[in-house]
């Protein structure tokens, strides 16, 4: 294998064993007819059918241009795209899933636009092929995160993308413990860009990404790219106090004036509900926050490799990063 090949393609692996064979036939016939030298990082994320057996098979018939990285349990996508990251050679980065919802021979296409100058090659789906509830989902994301964060992202969702080495060498500095790859690097790129490609239906398996983690990972993202939301709140909050100290000014007036009045309970009852609605939604908010402290304080590893199959052997037994 080359030192330095010119292309690494980093791949997430859990449980996609149905889908693999077709795979590693579309993947390898598109590197090959691109005719640029390349490296392929597959990314074990702890699978639990054959999905690490066929990796074996395949790191053996093609042990030229093939790794593969064995993760200790499931880290989750972002940790593995990161353990892929920390182990290319190539001088541009491709990060695809295994679903095949992006078709491999779209590879092309993001490597011509960063021959064109880009260090950063984000992609938009041209016909998403996903349930309508993800897609309406994915735009109620990407509207809330550009209003609160400098990431200009069309389609966040998709991790078809391209990245130049520099971009990757500092990807792989950063010692965040939950991070959004895709947005992490475009903070770090110079000259990015998007390109629209093709979407299809997954190939075979289900999805990894339910509607929660959907949700956790913009959480993530939010607050991990941006303070917006505690200073939003804290405006909230001031805001609150002053229409509390007016409504309370005009209780104790109205007292003396008319009198005690129980007609209006109720509605105070309402009030107190919304306001303290408020502050649970505020001290959500900041927990949010304290959370990404408490994990970044404790300084566990992002993931453990457990083996790596590279350079005709296998080794690196329990590497962790």
């Amino acid at each position: 294998m080359p030192e330095m090949p010119e292309v690494s393609v980093v791949i997430p692996i859990y449980n996609e064993e149905a889908g693999l064979p077709e795979l590693f036939s579309r993947l390898y016939s598109a590197l090959d007819a691109i005719g640029r030298s390349y490296e392929i990082l597959f990314v074990d994320d702890g699978s639990r059918d054959a999905s690490p057996g066929l990796l074996r098979e395949r790191y053996q018939s093609r042990p030229d241009v093939t790794r593969v990285v064995f993760l200790q349990s499931n880290f989750g996508q972002h940790a593995a795209i990161r353990a892929g990251f920390a182990r290319t050679r190539g001088e541009k980065i491709i990060t695809l899933d295994a679903d095949l919802q992006n078709p491999p021979e779209e590879i092309a296409h993001l490597l011509e636009k960063m021959d064109e100058g880009y260090d950063y090659v984000g992609t938009i789906r041209r016909k998403r092929r996903d349930s309508l509830w993800r897609r309406w989902a994915s735009r109620l994301m990407n509207r809330m995160r550009e209003r609160i964060t400098h990431v200009r992202m069309t389609d966040q969702g998709c991790m078809f993308r391209a990245y130049d080495r520099r971009v990757i060498d500092a990807v792989n500095a950063t010692s965040e413990i939950n991070t959004f790859i895709p947005a992490l690097a475009y903070l770090y790129a110079a000259h990015p860009t998007e390109i629209t490609v093709e979407h299809n239906e997954r190939a075979a398996g289900e999805s990894k990404y339910s509607f929660y983690r959907l949700i956790r990972l913009n959480f993530d993202l939010v607050t991990g790219f941006s303070v917006i939301p505690l200073q939003v709140f804290s405006l909230i909050g001031a805001t609150i106090a002053f229409v509390s100290f007016g409504f309370f000014v005009w209780l104790i007036v109205n007292r003396f004036v008319s009198g005690p009045d129980v007609g209006g309970v109720f509605t105070l009852f309402a009030i107190a509900f919304f306001f303290i609605g408020v502050l649970l939604f505020g001290i959500g908010i900041m927990g949010e926050y304290i959370g990404r402290i408490y994990q970044e304080v404790q300084d566990r590893p992002h993931f453990v490799v457990r083996a790596v199959l590279e350079d005709g052997k296998a080794g690196g037994n329990d590497d962790v990063a």
